[in-house]
């Protein structure tokens, strides 16, 4: 395991250990536990940008996209439990 040094103001220590033995663990435990969460959101979030420009990629090269009108309608069919044909894509106006 490597080592990182992490130079904190003086006030942000006091609150970070004050929220560490809130929560029942050491102020190291507490810092490794919000710089996890912190990186597992981050790759969430890259995650789903990369996906939406995967979309919209695909959305540009094809030219055809579903409205949100027919989306909504299918999916507020499958939230009802109702059975709902997956929409067709179609060529975009203009």
């Amino acid at each position: 395991m490597s080592t990182t040094t992490v130079r904190l103001p003086v006030d942000l220590k006091k609150r970070v250990a004050r929220a560490a033995k809130r929560a029942g663990t050491t102020s190291h435990g507490f810092i490794l536990e919000a710089v996890a969460q912190q990186t597992a959101a981050q790759e969430l979030r890259d995650e789903f940008h990369a996906t939406a420009e995967a979309r919209f990629a695909r959305i540009v090269a094809t030219g055809k996209s579903v409205s949100w009108a027919v989306m909504r309608g299918f999916l507020e069919g499958r939230a009802g439990a109702e059975p709902a044909a997956r929409p067709k894509a179609r060529k975009l106006a203009g």
